[in-house]
């Protein structure tokens, strides 16, 4: 028979309703002493959402199970969990509860470099010591629910493995990222870059990795997602179908790589060429990664969602004054096209001073040296053509700064020695790229990276990276990350490109912010897109694209394409240096995964506004109740009435606004909107 109590919203052994709260909880209490001093086990602990719509619960039997359901209706079935000690030893199997804790949180985390000043920190915690000094702690969000596994003994551990199950009661509609570009025959390494495959829960492709966040349609406009949070010091999860259960997925983690060689793109990063048996050797008093289930009764909530920054670890920088988000002319996309000019241009210093003229008159924060700066394996040897000191002094007297390209395997080889030198040359960051895995070698590293630039007061932009899980808060010097298959691609690729756009907002900015890249001014209806590498395009409109300024979350935003179209189209140009990077407040106003998104952004008193649709012409009704008092004037940039044959055609317009207006907005095919919305004065 299985008892269960009830205090609050956290649940154990018994309930009676005709009891109060107080009583209640005393007799639960004494009932719980009784049970444990006669090692008898306990089999349903559970714990709700403060709103008490979630239930979170754990099934203590010979194998722990978890399970989550949404207004009594099942979102994870039951589904084990457990870790596997090298020696054998399986934390999860016949446990024994030593002691139970709860507790309720309602606190506010400042959050600088977000989309957001601050967000509302309000759980209800249940944490459970098992006999042989490991645990677990069961949280409930009113959007979600995550557990995490604990362990404290002496000395260290080995991991052999870890089992994290998510199984679904119905053969529910999913998007998954799988695990296309393998690299070197290795199914762990991956650019972790991947458009979003609709598919049935049965239909998971067996003996093929998916990374997160995944999204599983659960009905009613329900939607629930599966990621991580908090990872460090330990593999990132993949997920495979369960073929034990059936319907849902199976984490799967990287076993820890014993021998790596120069090699990958180029030949300049590390590839794995064997791992061990073992997925983590660690410190045995820690907490592990947090297993998360986000659950949602609307999309609009999945694109302004703060799960990852509440679990992440907090800042571990005393003073983030150094941190400058901001914007930066980039130039790889564009292949270094600048045209009439009396230099040739390249990778050479003409060419960078040129950037930095470009950056400065338009109010960039940063230009970037992408690839061929310097030896591709050795980053302290710099190029003939390049004279970097010139090129970092040059943009200083513009109020321009410097971030420079490196592999992760140049990086590794010289940290200390090239974040010395550069920094102390006037260097204000790194864009780290071909990291391609996330074991716990790599994922170690990537910590060690953030630490170590935040001494020299470094910024990073981790490149070719897996996603997000929290380091944007433990160390917000890591300004973005990649993981999404971006503007680079679409030098070469005709796949759906507007309506992955349109899906980011929903599944992979749950992770976190995402160096997407935008920016480009050659604009291609459908039929009229090609690949170029010297003249990219991208597919949709212009105002698709300006409107990624606000839709994308990207602390640190590039301008992908060449200083001469960007000063060909200066009216846009002008509009996006107007766009700030972080903002105070974020509101989304519409959405439908895969088909379209509306946000609005605040900072200080001006609102920022973008919208993007798929390949469908659609309109949007946008309600302006998120305005405060008094009238506004908004500068905004929409698709023209010929977008539908040429993607480049727009329509700036200046109108006024209050809080009462519902404004009906068009949207081309493949389009976009835009507007900066500011207070008129008196």
């Amino acid at each position: 028979m299985n008892h269960i109590f009830y205090h609050e919203n956290l649940k154990y052994q018994i309930y009676n309703p005709r009891m109060n709260a107080k009583l209640n909880f005393l007799v639960s209490v004494l009932i719980l002493i009784v049970m444990l001093s006669n090692a008898k086990p306990v089999h349903v602990l559970s714990v709700k959402s403060p709103d008490g719509k979630i239930t979170l619960q754990l099934e203590n039997d010979a194998q722990i199970k978890w399970s989550v359901s949404y207004e009594g209706i099942a979102v994870i079935a039951p589904s084990k969990i457990s870790l596997t000690l090298n020696d054998g030893e399986v934390l999860g199997s016949n446990a024994v509860i030593s002691s139970c804790k709860t507790l309720a949180v309602n606190n506010t985390i400042v959050t600088p470099i977000y989309k957001k000043q601050s967000i509302i920190n309000q759980y209800n915690e249940l944490t459970i010591n098992f006999k042989g000094d490991y645990g677990l702690i069961l949280r409930a969000y009113n959007d979600g629910v995550a557990y995490r596994f604990f362990i404290k003994r002496p000395g260290g551990i080995t991991i052999k493995n870890e089992e994290a199950n998510f199984n679904f009661m119905n053969d529910h509609d999913a998007l998954i990222p799988y695990v296309r570009d393998i690299r070197n025959n290795d199914i762990y390494m991956s650019a972790f870059e991947a458009l979003y495959e609709h598919i049935k829960l049965s239909g998971f492709k067996k003996d093929t990795l998916a990374f997160t966040p995944v999204l599983v349609d659960l009905g009613n406009n329900r939607k629930a997602a599966i990621m991580e949070a908090d990872l460090e010091d330990y593999p990132g999860m993949f997920l495979k179908r369960n073929n034990t259960a059936g319907l849902g997925f199976h984490g799967d983690f990287a076993h820890y790589p014993l021998k790596e060689k120069k090699g990958g793109f180029s030949d300049m990063n590390y590839v794995v060429t064997e791992r061990a048996g073992y997925i983590a050797k660690t410190i045995s008093t820690r907490n592990l990664p947090w297993r998360v289930a986000l659950i949602s009764a609307d999309d609009k909530e999945l694109a302004n969602n703060d799960m990852v920054q509440k679990l992440a670890s907090p800042c571990r920088i005393s003073d983030i004054s150094w941190i400058k988000p901001g914007k930066v002319a980039w130039d790889w996309w564009n292949d270094w096209n600048i045209s009439k000019v009396e230099f040739k241009a390249g990778i050479n210093t003409a060419t960078y001073k040129y950037y930095a003229d470009f950056a400065s008159a338009n109010k960039l924060q940063y230009i970037i040296l992408d690839e061929g700066w310097s030896e591709q394996t050795d980053m302290m040897k710099i190029v003939p053509a390049i004279n970097l000191q010139e090129i970092i002094d040059h943009a200083k007297q513009k109020n321009v700064d410097v971030i420079l390209w490196a592999s992760w395997y140049a990086i590794d080889q010289r940290m200390d020695e090239a974040f010395a030198k550069y920094s102390k040359m006037g260097v204000k960051g790194f864009k780290i790229d071909f990291l391609d895995r996330d074991d716990q070698k790599m994922v170690a590293s990537c910590y060690k990276i953030a630490q170590k630039a935040a001494q020299y007061h470094l910024l990073i932009d981790f490149h070719g990276m897996y996603k997000p899980t929290g380091l944007q808060r433990t160390f917000p010097n890591i300004i973005n990350f990649e993981g999404v298959k971006g503007m680079e691609n679409e030098k070469w690729t005709t796949d759906d490109v507007p309506g992955y756009d349109v899906t980011l907002p929903f599944i992979r900015m749950l992770a976190g912010p995402l160096d997407y890249t935008p920016g480009a001014m050659r604009n291609a209806i459908k039929p009229d897109f090609r690949p170029s590498n010297s003249n990219p395009m991208s597919q949709g409109t212009r105002c698709h694209q300006l409107a990624m300024y606000v839709v994308f979350e990207a602390p640190l935003a590039m301008l992908a394409d060449s200083p001469t179209a960007y000063m060909k189209e200066q009216e846009c140009t002008d509009f996006i240096s107007k766009i700030p990077t972080t903002f105070d407040e974020t509101v989304v106003l519409d959405g439908k995964v895969g088909e379209h998104v509306a946000i609005a952004r605040k900072k200080s008193d001006t609102w920022y506004v973008g919208a993007m649709t798929n390949w469908d012409a659609r309109e949007i009704n946008l309600d302006m109740s998120f305005l405060g008092s008094g009238i506004y004037e908004a500068e905004l940039f929409r698709d023209g009435v010929n977008a539908d044959k040429d993607a480049t055609d727009y329509k700036r317009e200046i109108i006024k606004l209050s809080s009462k207006d519902k404004l009906k907005i068009v949207l081309g095919n493949g389009g976009g909107w835009i507007a900066r919305i500011y207070p008129v004065k008196n």
